[in-house]
């Protein structure tokens, strides 16, 4: 299993990032899965992603500083995929941080797992800039 962050600093204030941020927006900044469906649920939301001939059922809670987010069982070559968006105040701004952690149902675990975790970082990346285009 393989874990990986990125960190943005936003010249905005957190209460705007805050809502900005909602499970749909989060997943479709990574840029991946397009948001198929949104469904509220007792601890959250189900946010189905579709993409590459998947469709992939992610579980999104709120936390106090951002959303955790997980996909639900085995999808492709996913065995686990978690990832954590939170948001904190810093020097008249917000600094975004993304983390996740992936594990991949595939032979060689430990060089397949490095490849998905550099894919996730790109993720990351390109979802905190997304954010940050929205919010700026």
């Amino acid at each position: 299993m393989a874990e990986v962050e990125a960190t943005r600093f936003v010249e905005t204030d957190p209460a705007i990032v805050e809502r900005a941020l909602g499970p749909g927006t989060i997943l479709e900044a990574e840029g991946t899965f397009d948001v198929a469906a949104v469904e509220e649920t007792e601890d959250g939301w189900r946010v189905t992603g579709s993409g590459g001939g998947l469709g992939v059922p992610f579980e999104f809670r709120e936390i106090e500083d951002g959303y955790r987010y997980e996909a639900l069982g085995e999808h492709g070559p996913f065995r686990e995929l978690e990832g954590r968006l939170t948001y904190a105040p810093e020097n008249h701004g917000t600094r975004l941080t993304a983390w996740s952690r992936v594990r991949i149902n595939l032979p060689l675990q430990v060089l397949t797992d490095r490849i998905a975790a550099w894919k996730r970082r790109n993720e990351l990346a390109r979802a905190l800039r997304t954010l940050a285009d929205e919010v700026e």
